[in-house]
């Protein structure tokens, strides 16, 4: 089938998140199982040293709202992918991707440039996938304005990905101006206009990213006032886990790692891979105690205000080290260099992001935390266990999903997992994993290779959007 993924960023070209990595992961799988595939995405400035490998498609004037705006598309291909980009040096050339404001007015734009592109590139898809807010408005300017246009556009399915909820596109009534339309309750929300509320109503079909995040958003708790707009829609909203890809991740082959490893010698490489990155952050080495670490973003939806009430009295009565990389929160960023600080030879902190240090980080890792207070899917616990170092994740969304928890009776599990969000509960899971680590390595070396046997590769999604397209086209 013909797919067109149209997505507000897309790695490696442009990147905040987990969505830039599924909009490259999932295209590039459905193309690797027969579809024809197209991402489209905003030509951002970062992506002008791209620009020598594109090929000019076409332009298109953009009328919204009494502004006229001209759009260029410009062709690039990688790793066998089609990658549109939509240029337009006023609204995307910019030193962020998003955070202005007038990202109603840009992110409309780029709605309307989507269902251009399709005039340009002769490209009709069956499947119009569109992802999170910033294409929210998609399904609604679709029916307002181009299906009447000609069959193929007339043809099109649309499926809307949240990534996650709480971020909306909720803006001042008067962008609703952009839309071309009369006034319309389908965007409005709480007397703002909502993008990603248009795009529940007017979709054909809505997923998220994991079974049990889609029941959480339905609920007061988790549904970000959208919990209504979701549940009238709840026949037509499913749960589809993210995978990871795993040539990218795997300890086997993976360049950025020191001793690759597999299922028969894992044990023996990860040790060696811990004793030289305790070295390089000047850790004190004993290959006895565990090293316990996180990777993410220093945000309150990751849990990291957990940290702050338990980390330091496991610090003081455990012998584990503990590596810690992220930024985000200036207050998080301090209380993990105040650890640093205060603990130099069991705690080190990277405050920012590295690639081939995150890689490491994974390969050496014994225990990884990821306490998220909620979680659409998560790709860290997923990393995590493909290198062998076992989660501990609170059961929430994806998390709960991916990470099945320690049976002491039956030592079954891939990690460590506690129920609420409260920070004597992930105490005592940290107290617990650090102490079966010390006790019985036995059962904590066999809870590593179940982790490593899991399947969360790209195929299995693939294989799942592409059930999930074909129920939509009714085939």
């Amino acid at each position: 089938m013909k797919i067109l993924f149209a997505s507000s960023e897309v790695f490696p070209f442009s990147k905040t998140g987990g969505l830039a990595d599924m909009a490259l992961f999932l295209p590039k799988s459905l193309k690797e199982i027969g579809h024809e595939v197209f991402v489209i995405t905003p030509y951002y400035k970062e992506i002008a040293k791209h620009h020598k490998e594109m090929s000019y498609k076409g332009t298109k004037t953009i009328s919204m709202g009494g502004i006229e705006t001209i759009v260029h598309y410009y062709e690039l291909i990688y790793q066998d992918i089609s990658f549109i980009f939509v240029q337009n040096m006023h609204y995307f050339e910019r030193d962020h991707f998003y955070g202005y404001n007038d990202d109603a007015e840009r992110f409309s734009c780029f709605s309307y440039s989507i269902l251009e592109a399709m005039d340009v590139l002769d490209f009709y898809p069956n499947i119009l996938h569109l992802n999170d807010w910033q294409t929210g408005m998609v399904p609604y300017l679709l029916d307002e304005h181009y299906r009447r246009i000609n069959d193929g556009y007339y043809a099109i399915h649309t499926l809307l990905t949240i990534h996650n909820l709480e971020y909306q596109g909720s803006f001042d009534p008067y962008v609703s101006r952009f839309f071309n339309t009369n006034f319309d309750y389908t965007y409005m929300h709480f007397d703002r206009v909502n993008f990603l509320k248009a795009g529940i109503s007017r979709a054909t079909k809505i997923n998220t990213v994991s079974p049990t995040y889609r029941n959480e958003i339905l609920t007061q708790e988790f549904g970000f006032t959208l919990d209504g707009a979701l549940n009238d829609r709840k026949c037509d909203l499913v749960g589809i886990l993210n995978g990871i890809d795993d040539t990218v991740f795997n300890p086997k082959s993976d360049p950025l790692i020191e001793f690759n490893f597999d299922k028969r010698n894992f044990f023996s490489m990860k040790q060696k891979n811990k004793e030289n990155l305790l070295k390089q952050f000047n850790l004190e080495v004993d290959l006895n105690e565990p090293l316990v670490t996180y990777v993410g973003r220093l945000a309150t939806q990751k849990g990291i205000n957990l940290f702050n009430e338990i980390l330091e009295e496991v610090i003081i009565y455990s012998n584990a080290r503990f590596i810690l990389m992220g930024s985000g929160n200036d207050s998080y960023e301090s209380f993990f260099r105040y650890l640093s600080l205060k603990y130099p030879k069991r705690v080190s902190n990277f405050i920012g992001f590295n690639e081939a240090l995150a890689h490491k980080v994974y390969a050496s890792s014994d225990l990884f935390m990821m306490p998220s207070r909620f979680e659409p899917c998560g790709l860290g616990q997923l990393i995590a266990m493909r290198y062998g170092a076992l989660p501990i994740v609170r059961e929430t969304g994806g998390l709960k999903d991916t990470v099945i928890p320690f049976n002491k009776f039956t030592d079954i599990g891939t990690g460590f997992t506690f129920r609420n969000y409260d920070a004597f509960e992930l105490k005592e899971k940290l107290f617990e994993s650090i102490q079966l680590y010390k006790d019985n390595l036995p059962i904590f070396k066999k809870l590593m290779k179940q982790a490593l046997d899991q399947d969360y590769s790209l195929k299995q999604m693939a294989l799942s959007y592409e059930n999930l397209y074909e129920i939509i086209l009714g085939v």
